[in-house]
Order: structure tokens, then sequence, then C-alpha cells
């Protein structure tokens, strides 16, 4: 099992992997060895998560979720496909952990009535000085 969070882990059956070949220099290494890893993990359909996890991972997953709702993850930082398939995995976790973090729900506030005469006063006062400063206008 991979721990999402003390109560929060996904079967490692749920996850699918591939491994492609990956772009840019690397000479011969490059062309004969897939080294970089496509990670596959249907979201939708997890057994192993609440809803609510689920609906914030889809937000937090942005262009890598799927119309199907699959999470896609492509790794090709590193030249070994082990370092490649750990880095795929931390990133999936990463967006599973915080995805599981709930955002504390927003209480309604008022600012309270002296605040508001406060910011009056200020206003009227700066108006005041405003006021002073500007040269006299002439009286017809």
């Amino acid at each position: 099992m991979i721990r999402i969070t003390d109560r929060i882990s996904v079967d490692p059956n749920e996850i699918e992997r591939s491994f492609i070949r990956s772009s840019g220099p690397g000479g011969q290494n490059v062309n004969k060895v897939s080294t970089a890893v496509q990670l596959r993990f249907d979201l939708r359909a997890s057994p192993s998560l609440p809803p609510d996890l689920k609906e914030r991972a889809e937000r937090i997953a942005g262009k890598r979720l799927t119309k199907d709702g699959i999470i896609v993850i492509t790794a090709a930082r590193f030249r070994s496909q082990d370092d490649n398939n750990a880095d795929a995995l931390a990133r999936l976790i990463d967006i599973l952990q915080q995805a599981a973090h709930r955002p504390t729900p927003r209480k309604p506030t008022r600012v309270s009535r002296a605040k508001r005469a406060r910011r009056v006063d200020t206003k009227t006062r700066r108006g005041t000085v405003k006021r002073l400063r500007s040269e006299p206008k002439a009286e017809d």
C-alpha cells in the first residue's frame, strides 16, 4: 500500500506504469533504452479515495487529468528508469497529499461600527487637507 496520509492509502495495483523513450541529449542511451516513465492513475474509479478528496485532486491535477478522470504523469528528469519511476510516484503522492488537506471554511465577519467610523473620519480629514492645499477659488 502506498501511504498518502495516516488514514488514506492507495493500492499499487491501481497505478499503471509504462516506460517510454526520453527525449533530448544522451547519445546511444536515448535511442535504445526506455528510461522515461508514464504513470497513469484512474482517480474517479479509485475505491481507496473518498469523494471529496477526488474533487480536490481533480482541481489540483489540472492539465495532467484526462477527460476520463485519469491522472497522467510523465517523468523523464533522470537518466535511470528507477529514479524516474520514483519521481513520478512522488509527484502523484504530492498531488494526493495536497488534495487530502481540507481547506478551512471561511467564517463571514463584519467590519465593526467603530472601524467604519474611523475610516470615514480618516477620509474626511484627508479631504480637508487636500482642500487646504489647493489654491483659493477666485470669487466673481
